[in-house]
């Protein structure tokens, strides 16, 4: 099959840059597959993990923060706050996150609290369900 460039960036570092088969990537409405002369696009993404297969079968899954991604004839490209491979993910760390987070909620608080406490969580969950 035809491959297409895949890139992604974090604010700290050029976290992917190769050629792939397919990305399949969470956007705010659902779930999208993206193959080499896809149509044009600009997307938010949401807090999920995203999936990219090699044209050898073979395949690879990370977490993202959120952010954006832009696919032009040329290639797609994936700018997020984050991205982790499972075996970069500290599993203790983010089960200590949840638990922050689910707290935080069980408190209250102001909506500006509960809005960062379940962006917390979402982002806990999703770091320990990237396999």
């Amino acid at each position: 099959m035809a491959q297409f460039k895949l890139e992604i960036v974090t604010p700290s570092e050029k976290f992917f840059d190769e050629e792939i088969e397919m990305l399949v990537v969470r956007t705010i409405v659902g779930d999208i597959a993206i193959l080499k002369n896809h149509i044009p696009l600009v997307t938010p993404l949401t807090i999920s993990v995203f999936k990219l297969n090699y044209p050898d079968g073979t395949h690879k899954v990370a977490a993202i923060g959120g952010g954006y991604m832009e696919v032009t004839k040329e290639k797609t490209t994936i700018v997020t706050d984050s991205a982790e491979w499972p075996g970069e993910i500290d599993l203790e760390r983010a089960e200590e996150a949840k638990k922050r987070a689910e707290a935080r909620l069980k408190a209250g608080g102001d909506s500006d609290d509960v809005v960062r406490a379940e962006l917390a969580l979402k982002r806990a969950l999703n770091r320990l369900n990237v396999k």
